[in-house]
């Protein structure tokens, strides 16, 4: 990947954002019941892809969730990071205690790296760039979270095109901070929203795919057993 700039579309520069938001819209919490796809598994770790569609901790009204479901196959798993509910792919769990304080500490710390794929809406301007906006919760409409550059917390996201289609591009984003809904927000903001996001896209975004547009594609981080640097990856479904 080529360096990127400091901003794509001047989304770093303080003034207002290009898009509207759409009206709250309700859903139905009807994931799929297919077998969990197990990507790695030692003493130590468990790589699953999570489907879209499945919550990564049960919700409070909602018991059902990857976590869940791992319990029941691996009652030792053990959670160490979370994805959106509509969002699919690479999830790791720990299988000790040791292993979950080793791996919280890279996420906290960054030490990890990240790669998803996103298909957004319209056609993004250059080939690479950096987004740089801080973002914070939306409170009296959560869980949205929006741009805020008093309280806002530092969110940044470089991305890469990967392939342009009619009015459409793929995109590989990699997050260097991992706020709430920060890659969302971050592609709203440069004024190409996922597609199919239910919080952020306006109606013809949202209804251009049947699911979110956006899969946590790769995981790389140190295993916590030995310290040598791995790299787990899912398959795109899209």
């Amino acid at each position: 990947m080529s360096s990127p700039n400091d901003s794509t579309d001047g989304v770093s520069a303080k003034g207002s954002l290009p898009l509207p938001l759409p009206e709250r819209r309700e859903f139905t919490y009807a994931p799929s019941n297919a077998p969990l796809d197990i990507l790695h598994e030692d003493q130590d770790l468990l790589v699953v892809d999570k489907p879209s569609g499945l919550l990564s901790v049960p919700g409070r009204d909602l018991p059902d969730s990857l976590q869940t479901r791992l319990k029941v196959l691996y009652p030792d798993s053990l959670l160490v990071h979370r994805l959106d509910m509509a969002t699919s792919g690479v999830m790791v769990f720990a299988r000790n205690k040791t292993a979950q304080r080793h791996l919280g500490l890279q996420f906290e710390r960054r030490h990890t790296s990240k790669s998803y794929i996103a298909r957004v809406a319209g056609a993004v301007s250059g080939e690479s760039g950096r987004i740089n906006l801080p973002l914070i919760a939306d409170w009296p409409n959560r869980p949205r979270q929006m741009v805020n550059w008093e309280y806002g917390k530092p969110s940044v996201t470089d991305w890469q095109v990967l392939a342009r289609e009619d009015n459409v591009t793929r995109l590989a984003l990699h997050p260097i901070t991992g706020r709430s809904h920060q890659l969302r927000v971050h592609c709203w903001a440069m004024g190409h929203p996922i597609l199919g996001d239910r919080i952020y896209a306006v109606d013809d975004v949202f209804e251009a795919a049947p699911r979110l547009q956006l899969h946590a594609w790769k995981l790389g981080l140190r295993h916590p057993a030995d310290g040598r640097r791995v790299e787990f990856e899912a398959t795109c479904p899209f």
